[in-house]
């Protein structure tokens, strides 16, 4: 038996996890079969194109005082620096969405761009609960649920790879702790 040299075992793993993530997002992606189910996720998704969070920053800085209007300003630091941070990934990375590259995933949703890592929508959702929950984290009841539906909804619509929202997620929880660091915590 010949053995397989280290970027074959390393292209074979690769495989394997893409063959995995298509798997997982297929079975995700299943949940659009149901009315509910998608009803939920869509209102999840339109949510984190930016109406919760924009309300949240507006509802922050006008009544919670000056710890309200400091939150509000980190997350909107928070969210023009992750746009860009997000923007530039996607057209450096330019990996197409999951329903663009295979024909079993149903498009459910209406994407913002072409391209689908990371997923901003996640990256946002982790950046505002993180800066929102340090200060404020009685708010956590709301943002932890709405931030994990948002991320799901992702898969769930056949415009990301599980993959993307992970590294959303995890780019946004960065995003949101160096805010909190650099903007008076």
């Amino acid at each position: 038996m010949a053995r397989l040299t280290a970027p074959a075992r390393v292209l074979g793993a690769i495989a394997w996890l893409d063959q995995a993530e298509l798997a997982a997002c297929r079975r995700f992606n299943r949940s659009v079969r149901r009315a509910g189910l998608l009803k939920v996720f869509r209102i999840a998704s339109r949510l984190g194109d930016g109406v919760l969070w924009y309300t949240l920053i507006v509802t922050l800085a006008l009544f919670f005082g000056s710890e309200g209007r400091l939150v509000a300003l980190q997350c909107a630091v928070a969210g023009v620096s992750g746009l860009a941070i997000y923007r530039l990934l996607k057209n450096v990375l330019v990996r197409e969405r999951p329903y663009m590259t295979h024909a079993a995933i149903v498009c459910a949703g209406k994407p913002l761009d072409r391209f689908s890592f990371p997923s901003g929508h996640t990256l946002h959702a982790l950046s505002f609960t993180v800066i929102v929950c340090s200060t404020l984290p009685v708010l956590a009841l709301v943002l932890i649920p709405a931030a994990i539906l948002i991320a799901l909804s992702r898969v769930v619509l056949g415009l990301h790879y599980p993959s993307d929202v992970v590294a959303g997620g995890l780019l946004g929880a960065l995003i949101g702790t160096a805010a909190t660091a650099w903007i008076g915590a």
